[in-house]
Order: C-alpha cells, then structure tokens, then sequence
C-alpha cells in the first residue's frame, strides 16, 4: 500500500504532526484588525478568562465551553427547523421566537447548524493548531505590506498555554509577528516563558487600588503588578492597554497612580485607552447571564482628552482607541 507525501511527512516527523493537533477553544478569528498592535493583524479570540470584569464587551468570552447565543431579532416566525432538529428537545416556540431550556441543552450546536437565518449562534469552537494557521495564512500579505501580524486575545490566551505555544513556534518559524495581548493573571513563569516567544505584549492595567480591583473584576492585581515588574525588568516590548469606564477607574487619583506606577518601571512608553461601549450589554442577555454583570458608560471624549494629554504631559506616547 503507498502513502502520500503528507503521510510520509507525518510518519517521518511524528512531533510535528502532534503539534498541528493541539487543539483550543475560540470564539471569534478578526480579520484586517488594525487596533491590536501595529500594522494589518488577524486577532485569534481565546475562550476562558480568570477575570470577571463586570464591564466585559465580551462577555462570552469568560466561560471555557461553547455557549449558545440566540439573535431572536432574526428567529423566523413559521421556522422550526431548529426545534425539530435538537436531539434534547431543549428548544421549543409558537408564534415567536425559539426559546431555550438551558438546563436540558447539552451545547451541541446542531440548532445552529440547521438554522438558515443565523437566530442561533454557538460562541466558541475547538480548533487545531492547522486549523487557526490556515486562517491565519490568508492574511500574510497584509502582514509583510503593513508590518502586522497575529496577536493573540481572548478571554485569556495564556489560559491555553499549550495551545498558545504551539502557535506562537510556528508563527516564528514563518516569521510572521506576533502579540499576545493579555490581562495579566498567570503563573510568573508562564508569563515570562510566553513572553520570550512572542514579540509584544499587550498589557491590560485596569486600575490600581487593589479592592476596587476586586470589586470591578473578582480578582486580586497584585499578581497582575508583579508580572509587569517582571516583564519590564525582562525588557520585552510591552503596551499598555487601559480599558476607561466612567466612574470605576477614570478618576484622578487611579491615572495618577498608572502614571507613576508605569514610569516607575522603566522602558514603557506606548499606552492605549480604550473607552467603555456597551457592546457586552447585549450579549450577557444573549447568553441568559444578566448577574452580576453591569452596564456602565464611556467617559466624556472632553474626559478622555484629558486623560490622552496627562499621560502624555508625563512622557508617554499615548493613543485612545488602541
């Protein structure tokens, strides 16, 4: 019996075969993203996140597991397509939209595979390592015309470390760059074994005062603060991203101590403010989680100027939107 070549190549190179199995979860591949670094990127979305932000824009990205999220906006009224096709019988409607029994449902996706008018929506995919690159190949020539590349965000990426090595090697070995854009809640040598292999780190730095922290995002930062001592001292490029919500960190006092807590690190220049939008709102009803998630709102763009023009006054190179 003869192989083919890729067969050979797999028998010959069984590591290498391994690897292209690794598997992740993802919920969402951005493609032309020009806001995760610089130049023309693919964004890979990770599932799984250790913070629970109560602010999140993204909010299925928190949970580990595929989510079911309906868009009863475009639930046909005399389709049943989906009722007849769950094998839990979690789904059921009359005259309006389909209605879920999340108990019963077992997060096949079959629904949202038969529905034809996109009402049903699974969040989160597992892909293998040759899958995502094959996605990700698409965008090459993007890449080398703008200088971009892929960054890695999620939820957390560092949450999957397998997976996120397996990518991060193969990425250098075609030379294409590569972010990891992280909130910075992971084992210290993790972090620093992730950060060598790629080649910038976007740093989210939601605030300082570490019961406000816990209060807005269920975590402690001190974990958080430590590793980005570490990785300054370690001198790898780093941003800054720092998500503004009004009335949660865009007081004085919380920029005045990210300026003198960042200045004092020594090495980092770039931060990006990113203001608050109320995209999450309507996807926590999506994904039937409202508690104790909050809408809250973006400060003033008057606010965020000031903000843009302190930072800046204090040495940085400071963008809002990136």
């Amino acid at each position: 019996m003869s192989i083919t070549a890729q067969e050979s190549l797999s028998c010959s190179q069984p590591g290498l075969a391994r690897r292209e199995q690794v598997k992740g979860v993802i919920f969402d591949i951005k493609h032309y993203s020009i806001h995760d670094g610089p130049g023309i990127r693919t964004t890979v979305f990770f599932k799984g996140c250790p913070l629970h932000c109560l602010w999140c824009h993204n909010p299925e990205s928190i949970d580990r597991s595929p989510e079911l999220m309906p868009r009863p906006n475009l639930c046909s009224v005399d389709c049943f397509a989906c009722v007849e096709a769950c094998p839990e019988k979690a789904l059921s409607k009359d005259s309006g939209p389909v209605r879920i029994n999340r108990g019963a449902c077992t997060l096949c996706g079959i629904c949202a595979d038969v529905c034809m008018y996109q009402a049903l929506e699974m969040a989160g995919r597992e892909m293998t390592q040759a899958e995502v690159l094959k996605e990700v190949e698409k965008d090459r020539l993007f890449f080398e015309e703008s200088g971009g590349g892929v960054t890695f965000s999620g939820g957390e990426s560092l949450a999957q470390p397998e997976f996120l090595e397996a990518l991060l090697d193969e990425l250098r070995s075609r030379n294409i760059h590569t972010a990891i854009d992280t909130s910075g809640l992971a084992a210290p040598g993790l972090m620093e074994k992730m950060a060598f292999k790629s080649d910038l780190i976007l740093y989210d730095l939601k605030m300082m005062n570490e019961e406000r922290h816990k209060k807005y995002t269920g975590v402690s930062n001190r974990l958080i603060l430590d590793n980005l001592k570490r990785l300054a001292g370690l001198k790898r490029k780093i941003w800054i991203r720092i998500p503004l919500i009004a009335g949660v960190n865009d007081d004085d006092e919380n920029i005045l101590e990210t300026a003198v807590f960042l200045k004092s690190l020594g090495g980092i220049t770039n931060i990006g403010l990113l203001p608050y939008h109320k995209g999450g709102c309507e996807k926590i009803k999506r994904l039937g989680k409202e508690d104790p998630f909050q809408c809250f709102e973006s400060p003033s763009a008057e606010r965020m100027e000031n903000i843009r023009k302190y930072l800046a006054d204090s040495g940085f190179t400071v963008k809002i939107g990136g």
